[in-house]
C-alpha cells in the first residue's frame, strides 16, 4: 500500500469492456512525506476527488479488493486520508 495525493482525472471514451463504469484518476505518489515520486493512474473504488490524500492499493491487491479479479487493473484507490496531520502532507 502507498499513498499519494490526487491531482487529476482521465477520460476515456474506449476502454476494456471490465472497466466500463469505473473512474479513472491521477495520483501523485510520495516518494517521502513532502517529495513526490512519480505519478500513476489508478481506479477510484471510494469516491476520491481532486486534491484528497489517499491510500493506493497495487497489483493483485487492487484487482481483488474491487471484486475486478479478471479486469486489467494494476492500481485502485481503496481509502481516503481523513486526518493526515501527522503526514505533514
Amino acid at each position: 500500500m502507498i499513498i499519494g495525493k490526487v491531482t487529476g482525472n482521465i477520460v476515456s471514451t474506449r476502454k476494456n469492456e471490465k472497466l466500463q463504469g469505473q473512474k479513472l484518476l491521477v495520483v501523485e505518489i510520495f516518494e517521502s512525506i513532502d517529495k513526490c515520486k512519480s505519478k500513476i493512474i489508478a481506479i477510484d473504488n471510494v469516491g476520491a476527488g481532486i486534491g484528497e490524500v489517499v491510500v493506493v492499493a497495487q497489483g493483485s491487491a487492487a484487482r481483488i479488493g474491487c471484486n475486478l479479479d479478471n479486469s486489467p487493473v494494476d492500481a485502485a484507490i481503496v481509502g481516503i486520508v481523513d486526518n493526515g496531520s501527522e503526514l505533514e502532507l
